[in-house]
């Protein structure tokens, strides 16, 4: 039998050193790449028409709340911005918070020092949690008794939420509201006065207004409301129209859905 050639063997050889190194990255080049930072938006209704001093609502809300925290707020650089909502939300912010323990040199470090730093991290991060959530319950009770909660300008929290799409950032947002828009003025709406009688009506304003706030690059957030009405609650009281509207101005601005709580 006729033997390969010597420099056949070494091409040969070549080959599957070649085809064996693919398969051999050292394992921190297969790692993903980090999660974008979570950038969390709450908006608190301080109007007249959501009572936050309600047995229902109070216990409602804190419970959402802390699970917000707790969900939302993991990681360095996570952060979480709190406004009013009445006639002047887009001036309203009324806290700005961003997470700041990390994680430090976990990547070279052995097992027993990995789960030091983990548990160092995690000691720290529940200690920002604790201040996170104090300073947010706060606010949830701070009562507005100002001319400004004769008004609901939820509108206004559309270019907010297109700001905070603009770095990059996993953004969520949450209404603690009764979703009743109430502004007097030509092209706005006022649920108060005249909310939509049926679907097909909510359906038709939505269109119509998300062409009047499509300069609003929302990007695509979840967003949920977290409304203050008991689930025995009338239609005359949560009206499933005013739903309808909102569910269909976030599908037409960025193909957002909707949730509700």
């Amino acid at each position: 039998m006729k033997l390969p050639s010597i420099s056949t063997a070494l091409l040969l050889l070549a080959l599957v050193g070649l085809h064996s190194a693919c398969g051999l990255l050292p394992a921190e080049e297969k790692t993903s790449a980090p999660e974008a930072p979570v950038h969390t938006l709450v908006f608190l209704d301080k109007t007249q028409s959501v009572n936050v001093n309600k047995g229902f609502v109070q216990e409602k809300y804190q419970q959402v709340l802390n699970e917000i925290v707790e969900r939302n707020m993991t990681n360095k650089g996570d952060q979480l911005e709190i406004y009013f909502i009445h006639e002047n939300t887009s001036k309203a912010k009324a806290l700005s918070l961003t997470v700041r323990s990390e994680k430090e040199g976990i990547e070279n470090a052995n097992a027993t020092d990995q789960e030091a730093i983990e548990t160092a991290f995690q000691m720290s991060l529940q200690r920002e949690k604790g201040i996170f959530l104090r300073q947010a319950m706060a606010k949830l009770n701070q009562q507005n008794t100002g001319a400004s909660n004769q008004a609901t300008d939820i509108w206004a929290s559309l270019p907010i939420i297109a700001k905070a799409a603009e770095d990059g950032a996993q953004v969520r947002v949450y209404y603690f509201s009764d979703m009743i828009e109430s502004v007097k003025g030509p092209d706005r709406r006022d649920f108060h006065v005249k909310p939509p009688t049926d679907d097909d009506e909510a359906e038709t304003w939505a269109k119509d207004d998300a062409k009047k706030t499509e300069q609003y690059a929302i990007g695509t957030p979840e967003v949920t409301v977290v409304s203050p009405f008991e689930p025995t609650a009338s239609t005359k009281e949560n009206n499933p129209h005013v739903t309808r509207y909102w569910q269909v101005l976030f599908e037409e601005l960025g193909g957002v859905s909707l949730e509700e709580m």
